[in-house]
């Protein structure tokens, strides 16, 4: 990782208000911001560990563990809770195998809180994958399930 660090901030910059581009950037390369990177990105960023460390833990987006191989977000703000979210929320558990927050131990798949996807007209609603779902119901987590299994 500290290559991948060497070269973003070569031709991004080195100064600490890059420090959000770099994180996303780090998380779409491989997936997550591990603990170990945070003094590397710290140094080469000029800010101290514990400033790194503080976005990467505020920010929910960011994870700090390698993802499950699929991730099922589940939105939980007051539209879709509405709408029956807490209910498919329980559901997903079930019929995932995983609690809200955790990955399976298979590593298959994660199964994640997001707050407001912006169709609260049309929920409960879930980001498969990074593909938007709506009007989740018991019959769409089925194919939900369905698709993160294969």
């Amino acid at each position: 990782m500290d290559e991948f660090i060497g070269a973003w901030t070569a031709r991004h910059g080195a100064t600490r208000d890059r420090l959000l581009p770099l994180l996303h950037a780090m998380q779409e390369e491989v997936g997550y911001i591990d603990d170990a990177w945070v003094p590397v990105i710290a140094k080469a960023l000029n800010l101290s560990r514990a400033d790194v460390h503080g976005v990467v833990t505020f920010y929910h987006d960011f994870r700090r563990v390698a993802p499950g191989r699929h991730v099922v977000k589940l939105c939980r703000a007051e539209s879709c809770q509405a709408r029956g979210g807490a209910g498919i929320e329980a559901a997903a558990a079930k019929l995932l195998g995983v609690a809200m927050g955790e990955t399976r131990a298979d590593g298959q798949v994660a199964l994640e809180p997001v707050y407001c996807l912006g169709l609260c007209a049309i929920g409960p609603n879930a980001l498969v994958d990074g593909r938007p779902v709506a009007r989740i119901d018991a019959a769409t987590l089925e194919r939900i399930a369905l698709e993160v299994a294969a």
